[in-house]
């Protein structure tokens, strides 16, 4: 419930906010921000699962 509520606020129409903006630089940052959190959270989870992966301490 309290997830649907946050998500409802965070919804960001991008084409819109691209097609109303003012210029290109604009439109680079609206892209950038968009993906960069994605992206940081996959290389996240690859830097955890690889560091797991690899842990010496659970040899069998």
């Amino acid at each position: 419930m309290l997830f649907n509520f946050i998500a409802f606020f965070q919804q960001i129409n991008v084409e819109e906010k691209i097609k109303n903006a003012p210029d290109n630089n604009y439109q680079i940052g609206v892209i950038i921000g968009t993906y960069l959190p994605f992206v940081l959270l996959a290389a996240l989870a690859y830097f955890i699962y690889y560091k797991a992966k690899n842990r010496k301490d659970l040899e069998d």
